[in-house]
């Protein structure tokens, strides 16, 4: 009764724990609301910041470090911002978007194959946006040096009115004392452009100049990272991957700026789904930074060594820039026959990244042959644990011996009851007579955690799932499970909270293996008995936030090791056979738990 007792009370307090302490800070700390006032102020501070900041372009962006007023980044509307000025279009396959020829910056981007939402009107996902909105996030290339050069405001020239592929596009800006500077653009099929940077020094006297690019971007509308799954700031530095550094992290680094050591290869922001990186010129010395130059903005920076350029001789630095979504074929594609070294590191595959892969171009290959990523999931699994078989089979023979000696075993919990000691040596004293291992019910188990952690992470990770629709009201197996009998299905107007909003699938996955468990020998430990009865439905909330391409691999996973259990028993009617009289003891008990408790509430 006390072991009950204490499961009971861990299992509350757990609740407690889970569902009531963002209430409890939501109380005791509200979040301060800004009045009308106050955002205008800060919204104008953060203008005339930003403008500050603009005023001697590259140098003064790579120096600023101020903080502003905690407010939202601006109330400027980007389609105010977008109509402005002399812009050159953008347009490939995938992405669509222009090139601002004040700055010569790469700050608006569309890709035009992935949308906000599931809705048919949806918008395409934006990328980048251009300075001073909320969407801010941008490329540039220019350079550094103390003679006179393009800056923020620079209005450069275009040789033609449109990017695409095969159709590059030259930006030429001169200054007074004979340096041309250009920078000419060309982008591939995909999300892939290259900005080739030359200073001709044409004047006569010798100038030193220091090219950079960078990327910058707004973290308000960033996605958040997990311990499992990491985005902000990352990088490639001396061949090895960096996600070491988040938003908070390069925040709080002296100077608010981070310099990870080594030669870099690539840099630039992470979302889940989405990369904007920056690629180095491999035939240049180069160092690569995050900087924090106001709040809730952040920077990804390619800083070249100082070169002198003689009259009549040139400079050239080509940088590339990936800009789209995190596709694991074009990453692999760019990695391996572009030599880009590990732009497939950009996806966060974790150390498991070997075992990962291939699970996920499995499923890739069995969604693009059935057409249906949903049903692609059912056949992973049936592919899964038709492998699995064999061990399952074992796995259950295991079962078999275990109930075949239940009996057996609760002659000697009865008997040595009292001496915990002894019962034990007893127990396994059985186990050797009976050439029975408790454990080897385990392996499977073992198993299936790497598999079941596999494809949590494809799940989570790939592109390729986001949006894609399963059957009747799964139409985003990305995300959770929309239905729930919370709220009747849909039929009553509000939406229940985040910890109450179990679907459908979630309850499924629940009385799967609830069904799974009884069919399991029960465990000899009463303690243990209590855990296994409240795991499942403990496990039902705990799934309900995941994917629903996770709880479908889950319960469609419950529902054949149920059936390889049922199949089993009828191969063993020794099994069924136990199974009733275990069925029938239990039923005794719990009759004679009644007669006494009528017994005692009679004597009361």
């Amino acid at each position: 009764m006390e072991n009950q007792r204490n499961i009971i009370l861990a299992v509350v307090l757990t609740a407690l724990v889970l569902f009531g302490s963002q209430y409890i800070i939501d109380t005791l700390y509200p979040q301060p609301v800004l009045t009308e006032e106050q955002i205008a102020a800060a919204a104008k501070d953060k203008a005339a910041d930003a403008n500050a900041s603009a005023a001697d372009g590259g140098q003064d962006v790579l120096a600023a470090t101020g903080d502003v007023a905690d407010a939202p980044a601006s109330n400027v509307n980007i389609d105010s911002v977008l109509n402005q000025g002399q812009r050159v279009k953008i347009k490939n396959p995938l992405v669509e978007g222009t090139i601002n020829l004040v700055g010569a910056r790469l700050d608006d981007l569309v890709l035009t194959d992935h949308r906000e939402t599931v809705a048919k009107d949806s918008p395409a996902v934006r990328l980048f946006g251009p300075e001073g909105t909320l969407e801010q996030h941008y490329a540039q290339f220019g350079w550094l040096g103390q003679i006179e050069r393009p800056k923020s405001d620079t209005l450069w020239s275009a040789d033609s009115d449109t990017l695409a592929p095969g159709k590059p596009v030259k930006l030429s800006w001169s200054n007074s004392t004979g340096q041309l500077f250009t920078i000419t653009f060309s982008i591939d099929e995909n999300y892939l452009i290259t900005a080739e940077q030359k200073l001709s020094n044409n004047g006569e006297a010798p100038v030193q100049i220091e090219p950079l690019a960078f990327i910058s971007r707004n973290s308000t509308t960033a996605d958040e990272g997990t311990w499992i799954l990491r985005t902000g700031p990352l990088g490639v530095f001396d061949d090895a991957a960096n996600f070491d550094w988040g938003y908070d992290d390069v925040a709080e680094a002296p100077g608010k700026k981070a310099d990870p050591e080594g030669q870099v290869s690539w840099l630039g922001f992470s979302d889940i789904y989405w990369l904007s990186t920056l690629i180095a010129d491999d035939k240049a010395k180069v160092s690569g930074s995050f900087v924090n130059p106001r709040k809730d903005i952040y920077r990804t920076d390619l800083n070249y060594d100082a070169q002198i350029i003689a009259p009549g001789k040139a400079l050239t630095i080509t940088n590339k820039l990936y800009a789209g979504a995190k596709n694991t074929e074009l990453l692999d594609y760019y990695t391996d026959e572009q030599g880009i070294t590990l732009l497939d590191r950009a996806i966060d595959w974790g150390w498991f990244y070997w075992f990962e892969k291939p699970i996920f171009y499995l499923l890739k290959w069995l969604f693009d042959n059935i057409g249906n990523f949903g049903v692609a999931i059912i056949v992973l699994v049936l592919i899964i644990r038709g492998l699995m078989f064999p061990i399952a089979q074992k796995q259950f023979a295991s079962m078999a011996a275990m109930r075949a000696i239940q009996p057996k075993m609760k002659k000697i919990q009865d008997r040595y009851k009292d001496d915990k000691q002894k019962m034990q040596q007893e127990v396994m004293a059985l186990y050797k007579k009976e050439k029975v291992n408790p454990l080897a019910g385990c392996l499977p188990i073992f198993l299936q955690i790497p598999i079941f952690f596999a494809l949590y992470k494809v799940l989570l990770l790939s592109i390729e799932m986001r949006h894609q629709p399963f059957a009747l009201w799964i139409t985003d197996l990305s995300a959770p499970d929309p239905l729930t009998p919370v709220n009747l299905f849909g039929l009553l107007p509000f939406e229940p909270v985040s910890f109450l909003a179990i679907g459908v699938l979630p309850i499924i996955v629940g009385v799967t293996m609830w069904l799974q468990f009884k069919l399991n020998p029960a465990p000899a430990d009463p303690v243990q008995q209590q855990v296994f009865s409240i795991m499942p439905w403990m496990l039902m909330f705990v799934m309900a936030p995941f994917a629903a391409g996770l709880q479908l691999y889950w319960a469609t996973s419950n529902l054949l090791t149920i059936a390889q259990q049922k199949l089993l028993y009828s191969r063993h009617p020794q099994l069924k056979e136990q199974m009733r009289k275990d069925a029938e003891e239990k039923a005794k008990e719990k009759e004679r738990a009644k007669a006494e408790k009528q017994a005692k509430v009679g004597k009361e």
